[in-house]
């Protein structure tokens, strides 16, 4: 993994902006803490932080063969295989990474490599006789690519922070990306909270030419017909999990396993302990957390005793990473987890207790395998068993948190700004725009049919907030997190299976249960679905509950404050002191936060109040 950043211009001479693009690559600096070297030419510039994990001495970046650059983040698990391929069509490799296969690959087939990777990757390559600039994302959305429109020109990079560090960009509060914040949604469009930066979505490529900005789909999930019966499904999707563990295994550097003690962590452990053999597992915990445990809406027990129960029974060397309240609320860490994601966001307590995992993690691996995205393919999230929930017209999730009384992540701000926002407008067409999407067979039962479209508000909706936080996270530790469930064959296959064998012992995520079964301990083998851990210390809501007061009440000027409700917020400050749930610490803590995005990143907001958010493209 890496950090790469660009600026391309066909109005200027970009060779005596090194400062500049220096000051761009620089800021991602976490991103690859291994090596950095740019290249610049007339109307087109780019720079690269480097996470060594694949030849280690060969593959530094940007890679260059004569009027072609590339800057890539991310990992190409087939890239043996197409490397054998491209040799026997001609091409001369002179390393042994993956980066210069991307190289040789758009040398041999254009943009058409796209179609024959498989891994999570952002990449930009400049091809300087087309003189046209190509971006291009993973299926899935593991990786990020942000890019700036200019009027002659473009600036792009894995963070936002990379185009920040241009002093062409301007910081100004977008209010449908403001929007998009509110409601915890990422936008089809790719509009973000800062006006001019745009998110490239999944899935997509964007070529940049003197004609201006293309932007294409080239991989989104089909409906197809489901043939194969419950043993041959479940036999593939062993054999498809087998065949991507041992691609994502590879690496020149230290592997480890995050454990959580469920299902999906466990399974993929097992795999890889089986595969590899010689692995460590981390896992985080909190002080007292097992101790004084307290059943909530996401979690019913502690991860503590199945993470044991599954390091014993598959044989691997582990490590609880234990953290507390104090660490949790750092000024440091803190800021480091705020400036890691560089815009606001709703997930509460658990990137902060992530960052931690990570950063102990780092002391002792390079490359971490995690289990995100199973919940989403196999059908894990409890809104999606809930029938009552799927009557709703509204996004799964927010129909489950509504149910158990939860109030949306806008009830603390201003109701006049949320209706001069049109919020709910906003919400209903993400909703209608995203229902539009989904891919259907004809006939399709009206039950099977709905779950489909939950499954794909969850993969293309949902899951991202997580595989964003997963990759800011990681990455500002300077570790490398693969997530074999978010394999693009794998979706696709599941994707398409039958709700019923989905749930074929009668329980969430029963499909994968049994295509895992032999190798996990029994006690995981019969837990239930528990969401990643939330502190249960008083003290760390307490310590949210004074930044609200000094948002509302404080001296001095915060830059929220115009925009939040006050008398909502001090309900919550002047009320009884509780560790609150995972859901509803999601909308106090994000004011928090965003408050002191504002503040951090100086964001000119003096446009929101007026604002007429602009509809969904």
């Amino acid at each position: 993994m890496c950090g790469i950043a660009g600026w391309v211009d066909f109005t200027r001479d970009l060779r005596p902006e090194r400062e500049v693009v220096q000051a761009m690559t620089r800021s991602m600096a976490l991103r690859g803490p291994d090596d950095e070297d740019m290249w610049l030419s007339t109307n087109a510039a780019m720079g690269a932080r480097r996470l060594a994990v694949i030849d280690l001495e060969g593959g530094r970046q940007p890679m260059v063969d004569g009027n072609v650059v590339v800057g890539y983040s991310g990992e190409v698990y087939n890239y043996r295989e197409l490397r054998r391929e491209l040799e026997a069509a001609g091409q001369r490799f002179r390393t042994d990474s993956d980066t210069e296969v991307l190289l040789r690959g758009y040398l041999e087939w254009g943009v058409d490599l796209v179609h024959r990777l498989n891994g999570v990757y952002s990449f930009a390559i400049w091809d300087g006789d087309a003189e046209e600039l190509l971006l291009v994302r993973d299926r899935v959305g593991v990786k990020p690519m942000y890019y700036y429109p200019l009027r002659d020109g473009i600036l792009f990079g894995n963070e936002p922070k990379a185009i920040l560090a241009n002093p062409l960009a301007e910081r100004v509060l977008d209010p449908v990306g403001f929007c998009g914040f509110l409601t915890l949604l990422p936008l089809p469009g790719g509009e973000t909270p800062l006006r001019g930066v745009w998110d490239l979505q999944p899935g997509c490529y964007l070529r940049f030419s003197r004609a201006g900005i293309e932007k294409r789909r080239y991989w989104s999930l089909e409906a197809r017909p489901h043939e194969d019966d419950l043993p041959a499904t479940i036999a593939t999707v062993r054999e498809l999990l087998e065949d991507i563990v041992s691609h994502q295994l590879v690496s020149d550097v230290p592997l480890c396993m995050l454990l959580s003690g469920g299902l999906d962590s466990s399974a993929l452990t097992a795999l890889a302990q089986h595969l590899h053999g010689g692995l460590r597992s981390f896992a985080v915990d909190f002080s007292g957390y097992a101790e004084n445990f307290r059943p909530d809406e996401m979690r019913t027990s502690p991860d503590r005793p199945f993470v044991h129960d599954v390091a014993e029974h598959v044989g691997v060397q582990h490590e609880d990473i234990v953290v507390s309240t104090e660490q949790m609320w750092d000024p440091a860490v803190r800021r480091a987890v705020l400036r890691a994601w560089d815009l606001p966001n709703h997930i509460g307590d658990m990137d902060i207790s992530l960052y931690l995992l990570f950063r102990a993690i780092r002391r002792h691996s390079k490359v971490g395998i995690s289990g995100e995205g199973s919940d989403e393919v196999f059908g894990g999230h409890p809104w999606v068993h809930d029938d009552a929930v799927l009557e709703l017209p509204v996004f799964p999730w927010f129909g489950f948190a509504l149910n158990r009384g939860t109030a949306p992540p806008f009830s603390l701000f201003d109701p006049a700004l949320v209706e001069e926002l049109k919020v709910g407008e906003f919400l209903f067409d993400a909703y209608n725009t995203a229902l539009a999407e989904v891919p259907r067979l004809d006939g399709e039962d009206p039950k099977e049919a709905r779950h489909r479209e939950a499954t794909y508000l969850d993969i293309t909706r949902f899951m991202r907030l997580f595989l964003d936080r997963k990759d800011r996270m990681s990455m500002a530790a300077g570790l490398e997190v693969r997530v074999p469930f978010c394999d693009h064959r794998l979706v696709q296959y599941v994707f398409n299976v039958p709700w019923a064998m989905k749930t074929c012992d009668g329980r969430e995520k029963g499909l994968l249960r049994k295509a895992v079964e032999d190798l996990l301990p029994e006690s995981v083998r019969k837990r239930p679905k528990a969401a990643f851990p939330a502190t249960q210390d008083v003290r760390y809501d307490m310590a949210i509950r004074a930044e609200l007061k000094q948002i509302v009440d404080g001296e001095g000027d915060e830059p929220l404050r115009p925009f939040v409700n006050p008398d909502a917020i001090r309900e919550i400050t002047e009320g009884e002191i509780a560790a609150e749930a995972s859901f509803a610490r999601l909308r106090t803590e994000g004011v928090v936060r965003a408050n002191a995005w504002l503040k951090e990143y100086d964001i000119d907001v003096n446009g929101l109040p007026t604002a007429e958010p602009a509809p969904l493209a």
